[in-house]
């Protein structure tokens, strides 16, 4: 174990800390108090209307957005420290729409994963640091089960498959700690179920932490262990399980039932 991870008492540090974040951008309040713990294995959903702040909380999580308050802790280091090279992978709402006339295979693709400012300009013909590489894209495709399109270019195969091959480049990075805007827009019901139980593999026999931000609130209840509601700050945060029900929910939000104060007002006159 890190020691910049370990607590004083043995145990591991939250892989993530958020204590009272506010952001603003273009001069609108996006996040307010936000308080926010991620522990090592887990599978964390993110929900909440349009506009509700989910994609910019994970741009401030990356460093990408800057807070006007608060601070955010990863592995203990502040965003984009050095020290967290290679530790978070990010996939994007864009990630997938590659255009179809693209000429990049999968394994191309997922091997761009594992180029950085360290290996850019090496001798990567080398035989040692070649096999290294292809070795993690090799894993990588295998574990989103695409072994046998990896020779594909990117334009013959579903979108399903090209989420699958982005979040294969994420992990060629041999990132521990995945960040996720929205996978599963423009996925079929099968690829969308089948993407979910591999992210959900990841964590329990990986060891992976993901955050998944989704406006397909069946999708997330069905597959994270814990969910957050987020709307301007943290409405609820707790066990899938325990997630409220549609009126419990508008209450959190401080939505009233129209209907309601209409019989409300009759039975007064």
């Amino acid at each position: 174990m890190d020691s910049d991870i370990a607590s004083q008492d043995g145990l591991e540090k939250p892989i993530l800390e958020i204590d009272n974040l506010t952001v603003i951008r273009s001069g609108k309040l996006v996040l307010k108090n936000v308080n926010l713990t991620v522990n090592k294995g887990e599978f964390v959903g993110i929900v909440g209307p349009n506009g509700s702040g989910k994609s910019t909380l994970l741009l401030a999580i990356l460093g990408v957005l800057k807070a006007q308050e608060g601070n955010i802790k990863i592995y203990n280091s502040k965003p984009m420290s050095r020290e967290l090279y290679g530790k978070i992978g990010w996939v994007s709402q864009a990630a997938a729409n590659l255009p179809k006339d693209i000429r990049i295979t999968i394994k191309e693709l997922v091997h761009l994963g594992t180029v950085n400012a360290k290996n850019m300009f090496s001798h990567t013909w080398l035989p040692m640091k070649d096999n290294k590489r292809n070795k993690k894209v090799k894993e990588a495709i295998e574990m989103v089960g695409l072994q046998d399109f990896e020779n594909f270019d990117i334009g013959r195969i579903s979108g399903g498959q090209r989420q699958r091959a982005v979040i294969a480049r994420a992990l060629a990075t041999e990132a521990e700690f995945i960040l996720l805007d929205e996978p599963l827009v423009g996925m079929d019901r099968e690829s969308r179920n089948s993407l979910l139980k591999l992210l959900d593999r990841f964590c329990h026999n990986n060891g992976k932490t993901i955050i998944m931000v989704s406006h397909d609130l069946s999708a997330i209840r069905q597959t994270t262990h814990r969910m957050i509601f987020l709307e301007e700050t943290i409405r609820f945060d707790g066990l899938t399980a325990n997630f409220p029900d549609l009126d419990s929910l508008a209450k959190l939000r401080g939505i009233t039932h129209t209907h309601e104060q209409e019989m409300g007002s009759e039975y007064e006159n």
